[in-house]
């Protein structure tokens, strides 16, 4: 069964280091995304990279729509890649909608983590007034729904640069809508489905394991209040305005991203 998860989720393990670091790719990625982190990191830790199922390299003929159709399922192959690995201590470093997924995994299973590292994460996207800010009103999310049916390329050009941010590098939004429209429009249609529709906001005050937010400046999808109502509510976090601008720092910014992640790795380690 455990070579089967590996494969499944196409999973890469390397590093010089014992203790884990599990990186998880956010919505309509794969783990090609954080290549501009793990050099800094492979010398001290055991590097552990996959795909969740539907994405990358994955195997997609695992797709259950039942399974995913919630977050649930997505940390599920999370709890799954470390019951095959037997990991122990795992630092897990998560962008976007898998801030979340690794949030319900570590409240699973606890034993696995030692730390979350959440880059841009939000417990819910859509406004909920009075007193919750996530970025988006009903009509926006439908919308974007909508595009995804209706012209799921037109989509992927429009909402991937915006979502990257960093307009002066072209380069960045271009590879994010590559990415996007290389996966199955019906599994991405879900996965959109069941991130923005999400409520996670009762489940944070169930993490015990210590957190470092990242939040970035001009964050679309996951705007400051995002970032504070996160720190407010997580009971062992950590929060650190980045000066990165858009969604995916660890892309756009990676030297901030990885200063970051090892000042608060260092102080974790000491305390």
């Amino acid at each position: 069964m455990h070579e089967g998860v590996l494969k499944r989720n196409n999973v890469k393990v390397f590093g010089h280091g014992t203790q884990p670091m599990l990186f998880a790719h956010g919505f309509g990625c794969d783990q090609h995304m954080w290549r501009f982190l793990t050099p800094a990191f492979e010398d001290r830790y055991r590097i552990v990279l996959f795909d969740y199922v539907g994405s990358g390299k994955s195997d997609k003929t695992a797709y259950d729509p039942n399974r995913y159709g919630e977050l649930t399922g997505y940390a599920q192959d999370v709890l799954d890649i470390c019951e095959a690995l037997q990991l122990t201590n795992t630092i897990f470093v998560g962008h976007s909608v898998s801030s979340m997924i690794g949030l319900l995994a570590a409240i699973q299973q606890p034993r696995y983590f030692d730390q979350l590292i959440l880059i841009g994460p939000s417990p819910r996207y859509l406004n909920d007034q009075p007193g919750y800010f996530g970025g988006f009103e009903q009509a926006d999310i439908d919308e974007l729904l909508s595009l995804m049916d209706h012209n799921f390329i037109g989509w992927a050009n429009s909402l991937a640069p915006a979502i990257m941010g960093n307009a002066d590098r072209p380069g960045l939004g271009k590879e994010l809508t590559d990415s996007f429209c290389s996966t199955d429009p019906v599994i991405m249609q879900q996965f959109a489905r069941a991130t923005l529709l999400s409520d996670n906001r009762r489940d944070l005050s169930y993490l015990q394991i210590p957190a470092l937010i990242l939040q970035c400046a001009d964050d679309i999808i996951a705007p400051q209040p995002v970032g504070e109502y996160m720190h407010q509510h997580l009971p062992k976090s950590t929060l650190r305005y980045m000066k990165a601008t858009g969604h995916c720092p660890h892309m756009s910014a990676p030297t901030e991203t990885i200063e970051l992640m090892d000042d608060y790795l260092t102080h974790a380690m000491v305390a």
